[in-house]
């Protein structure tokens, strides 16, 4: 008999907005779908509109999880901050699919990558806090913004990766060279997360969880854009479906 083929583990993806979503608008989404693929996984769509008894069945069917980007922040009265005049309009689906994502993913001890929007949802989600606009806060000369309407080239920068962390032993080394598109970061760490990188700023780059074993990182950067000539880029994705696949089965 032949043998049966090896199932690719499931990656969770929600849409980056509900307005995306529903005007068809994929450029930028397709990404991770294309990032997860490459690393041997299979990446399921998570539809910002569903019920929460629809998303919770989902989310049972899913090995793993990818938050993305989005162009929205955080609420932030979700973190007891008042509005910066620099913040984004927030997506209340976004935040309301990630949040019952993540409290599915820690409960089941489902793996986790979450990435610029994604890596600050998943920080307020465990009670940290965030710099609203580091343009206007942080004094830096590192471009952490892209000003693409002005046609600039994306930039990039090096972080630091703390010695030790599990980027660390990803990246086989304590520096690496990222791009950078945000205008928020992380501020102060949630519970259970640790900082796992930093610009030379010290802009906070990476988190990680240290609250069990399961395997969450949140980095700020966007590796799913450097997929395809970058080895930590490869590696985060790989990583992510590695532990899914070796993961028990949840019921």
């Amino acid at each position: 008999m032949a043998s049966q083929p090896i199932q690719k583990p499931r990656i969770g993806i929600p849409y980056r907005t509900r307005k995306e979503e529903l005007s068809g608008e994929r450029s930028k989404y397709n990404w991770y779908g294309e990032a997860v693929r490459l690393a041997g996984g299979e990446p399921v769509e998570i539809s910002l509109g569903l019920a929460p008894d629809q998303l919770k069945a989902q989310a049972e069917t899913l090995d793993a999880l990818v938050l993305p980007g989005s162009p929205a922040d955080v609420d932030p009265s979700r973190y007891r901050a008042g509005r910066h005049p620099e913040s984004a309009q927030s997506d209340p689906d976004r935040e309301r699919t990630d949040s019952s994502l993540l409290e599915h993913a820690f409960a089941e001890s489902k793996p986790v990558l979450a990435i610029c929007f994604g890596a600050q949802s998943l920080n307020v989600f465990r009670l940290g806090s965030l710099i609203q606009d580091i343009p206007s806060e942080v004094r830096t000369e590192i471009q952490h913004k892209w000003a693409r309407e002005q046609g600039a080239p994306e930039p990039f920068h090096l972080i630091r990766i703390e010695p030790g962390s599990r980027l660390a032993q990803l990246a086989g080394k304590n520096e690496a060279r990222v791009n950078s598109s945000h205008h928020q970061s992380v501020l102060k760490p949630g519970r259970g997360l640790r900082v796992a990188a930093r610009a030379p700023d010290g802009v906070i780059e990476a988190v990680e969880w240290t609250g069990d074993s399961n395997w969450v990182t949140g980095v700020q950067w966007h590796p799913e854009r450097m997929i395809k000539d970058d080895l930590l880029a490869q590696a985060l994705f790989r990583e992510l479906v590695e532990v899914a696949r070796k993961a028990p089965v949840h019921s």
